[in-house]
């Protein structure tokens, strides 16, 4: 028998549910999980800063790595497994207090339609220049300008996973030309040229558009610094839909302040939610969704089967035919 399983496999386990979601989403995986083991003792809490009644006791933490704090992993002396509930597992395994023998999985398979669109609807939101027509509604204004297409522009998609090569297809239906930046430089379906990595100073040159889709690592963090901005054209827009480490938020605002790029459609940041005073809240060529990409209304019914699935090969000790464990 495994360290930590009772005869009876589920019974004693303790399990927390910390979502820093709205109340109906959050008591959605609260209920469900209830109903589905009620031998688990079940928690729930909106709020990293909550877990104290109930983390040390916790064997099961179900969580996103944007929800997580050191403090969590420090006092889950009892934590044997975290169900990451999307794709990016940083926030969870890059942190030094997460102990060598958790097990980790995530999420993932499901988010290419609501990543791509999402990220389609930036692109279009950027060129029309949309906020400028919402805030002349809001004034009463009849305001006439000339928006730009994606018809004909370069868009360079930086990450090649999944997501990207649901998105290349979209980009390519409204007559853009798709360039692919990868770590393993590769001919992609739906993509016109790709560059390695280390070429992105090169590629982004000549782009309208650079959508970030790279999981945050060590060699990402930052990767989009003032180097980057200064080699994009004046005219060209930054799409951030994977994980705000990515860029340098400081370089960034400069670049924007000072013209070096036309704008930024942001989704993801280093710190979420964007605390109140900072300057992208107050930038006219800056969108912010808060960190809306990959969520909609049937993100729960897509991951609550693979959870169901995952806590009952957990408890039966099955863990080497889990989904999406995560290798570190």
């Amino acid at each position: 028998m495994r360290p930590g399983f009772s005869a009876s496999g589920i019974d004693a386990m303790n399990l927390l549910i910390l979502l820093n979601l709205p109340e109906p989403v959050r008591l959605r995986y609260y209920n469900h999980i209830k109903t589905a083991f009620p031998e688990l003792t079940v928690n729930l809490v909106d709020h990293n800063t909550k877990v104290d009644p109930y983390i040390g006791t916790t064997d099961i933490l179900v969580t996103f790595g944007a929800h997580m704090a050191d403090h969590v992993l420090e006092k889950g002396r009892n934590l044997k497994w975290i169900q990451a509930l999307g794709t990016g597992v940083d926030g969870i395994v890059d942190r030094p207090t997460l102990r060598d023998g958790v097990l980790v999985t995530n999420f993932h398979g499901k988010h290419g339609p609501p990543m791509s669109e999402a990220t389609i609807a930036l692109m279009l939101a950027l060129s029309r220049n949309l906020p400028r027509s919402v805030r002349s509604q809001s004034q009463g204004k009849w305001d006439r300008f000339a928006p730009r297409l994606l018809h004909e522009k370069t868009v360079g998609i930086f990450g090649v996973g999944a997501i990207a090569k649901e998105l290349a297809p979209k980009c390519k239906a409204f007559g853009m030309r798709v360039a692919g930046i990868t770590s393993a430089k590769r001919e992609v379906p739906g993509f016109d040229c790709m560059y390695a990595r280390d070429e992105l100073e090169t590629a982004v040159k000549d782009l309208d558009f650079l959508v970030l889709l790279t999981p945050l690592t060590a060699e990402t963090r930052g990767i989009v610094n003032a180097g980057i901005l200064a080699a994009m054209k004046p005219t060209s827009y930054l799409v951030n839909v994977a994980r705000g480490g990515v860029v340098d938020e400081a370089a960034l605002v400069e670049a924007l302040k000072q013209g070096r790029i036309a704008g930024a459609a942001l989704d993801v940041f280093t710190r979420e939610p964007l605390p109140e005073d900072h300057p992208f809240w107050r930038m006219d060529n800056v969108i912010i969704t808060p960190h809306l990409g990959g969520f909609h209304v049937g993100y729960v019914d897509e991951a609550l089967p693979i959870l169901d699935d995952n806590i009952r090969r957990f408890v039966a000790g099955d863990l080497a035919n889990m989904h999406f464990v995560v290798r570190r």
